[in-house]
């Protein structure tokens, strides 16, 4: 059995909370998604942060779930931004999959199958 160890200062401090992503994992920072943004050659506007505040949103309410269902995300992103235009709105945005890439960013681990190796980002 595989054995984890975890820093005890990472588990004592307090968590910085982002006023404007009250629903950010803990680790999360938005430096961090910049960083990962500018590597994968995007340019963060607020749509981008929309995107990436209503995906956090969705993970927190689904925190219970045991496994993130990509169907049921990807349905609820493009009721989400039907007004914008729905997925093809997103995949505007995130040419490297709406929900793969924007994961990335969110600092949320992609839902099984989001993307495949072999064949690149599929949602």
């Amino acid at each position: 059995m595989l054995h984890v160890s975890t820093d005890i200062n990472q588990l004592i401090r307090e968590p910085v909370v982002d006023p404007d992503f009250p629903h950010a994992p803990l680790d999360w920072a938005r430096a961090d998604a910049e960083r990962i943004a500018r590597e994968e050659g995007l340019k963060l506007t607020n749509e981008h942060w929309n995107v990436i505040r209503a995906l956090q949103q969705y993970y927190v309410h689904h925190a219970d779930d045991t496994v993130i269902n990509l169907r049921d995300l990807h349905d609820a992103l493009d009721e989400r931004f039907h007004q914008e235009g729905g997925l093809k709105y997103l995949y505007t945005l995130f040419p490297g999959g709406p929900i793969a890439q924007s994961c990335r960013l969110a600092g949320l681990k992609a839902p099984f199958i989001a993307s495949d190796r072999s064949f690149g980002s599929v949602a």
